[in-house]
């Protein structure tokens, strides 16, 4: 089991923590998902490969990348 973190831009509201962090827990593999509005990242805790997070927050409508 791996953490992955993401910074993901035009969060602004809870509305959009809970559309991403829904997003992120329905991708196969994720055992947990933190999403930060304040820090614009998600920290996610499992198995899941990075390209499947990045693209599952990008169908919500927002811009996600791996932070390195």
């Amino acid at each position: 089991m791996s953490e992955i973190t993401l910074r993901i831009k035009g969060m602004t509201c809870g509305h959009c923590v809970a559309a991403v962090t829904q997003a992120l827990q329905s991708v196969n593999g994720v055992e947990s998902a933190q999403v930060d509005l304040e820090k614009g990242r998600g920290v996610v805790t499992g198995t899941a490969p990075a390209e499947r997070l990045v693209a599952a927050v990008e169908e919500e409508g927002y811009e996600a990348e791996v932070a390195s």
